[in-house]
């Protein structure tokens, strides 16, 4: 075969397949930079969350502490009845911690797609046991305006070794802004479970963020899950050691 006709061969079939991947680093880029606009490398945030459903509404205020991906505490301040319930998170294991039967029980990964404290917000979104930007694949799937915004379309596949809940996500980002307006979580059939919609962007120590969530079950309409962030501090200095089995116990 002439050797010119050969390289061309070559460069057709590995041309499709360099630009693919560019455009996969590329989505991967925008979902990493927005992963870290809302987290940083650590956190504390002070939230209130409230489950709407058709007859009744309950609210629940929580103070929440982030390391990385692999660390998480959450501790429960309102309602009485749930006062002192903490959450923990280090690497793949996950504990509760019930002060009033003094109780600590183990999480087990199949209980990850459940409402967290019976709202539409789930403990895989609390303790964020699945990191978009490692477990996924991302590919920009269109440019759209959402509420007043251009947004990149971004839709991830978990990567073949990924334990996750969701076999899709799709996020809309704004663009330049980097915080995400709309996330949709899709399960193994490609039905769309819950949308998380996210509004009212403001300041937070130094980072213009979205502080309200509503999170929507896509098949009860009639119900949904509302999140506010109070306040939030980034990059804040935090020893692995807090995040702890004892400390679950006393922290506040």
């Amino acid at each position: 075969m002439n050797f010119n006709l050969f390289s061309r061969i070559v460069m057709l079939l590995v041309l499709p397949l360099s630009q693919g991947m560019a455009q996969e680093d590329h989505a991967t880029e925008i979902v990493r930079k927005s992963e870290e606009l809302m987290q940083g490398d650590s956190y504390v945030s002070q939230m209130t969350m409230t489950i709407v459903r058709p007859t009744w509404e309950r609210s629940i205020s929580f103070k929440s502490w982030g390391k990385g991906r692999d660390l998480a505490l959450t501790y429960i301040q309102s309602p009485a009845s749930d006062k002192g319930q903490t959450f923990l998170k280090r690497k793949n294991e996950m504990w509760t911690w019930n002060p009033k039967i003094s109780r600590l029980i183990k999480l087990p990964p199949s209980m990850l797609a459940q409402g967290w404290m019976g709202s539409d917000y789930s403990n895989d979104d609390i303790l964020k046991e699945s990191s978009i930007v490692v477990d996924y694949h991302h590919l920009v799937k269109n440019v759209v305006e959402f509420q007043g915004y251009t947004c990149w379309v971004i839709e991830m596949k978990p990567k073949e070794d990924a334990a996750v809940v969701w076999t899709k996500i799709v996020s809309y980002i704004a663009q330049e802004k980097y915080f995400p307006l709309k996330v949709e979580y899709y399960n193994e059939d490609n039905e769309l479970v819950k949308s998380h919609l996210n509004s009212d962007v403001q300041m937070v120590d130094g980072r213009e963020i979205p502080t309200k969530t509503v999170v929507q079950p896509a098949d009860e309409p009639n119900k949904k899950t509302v999140v506010i962030i109070e306040q939030m501090d980034f990059d804040v200095s935090l020893k692995d050691q807090f995040f702890s089995q004892q400390n679950m116990k006393r922290v506040r």
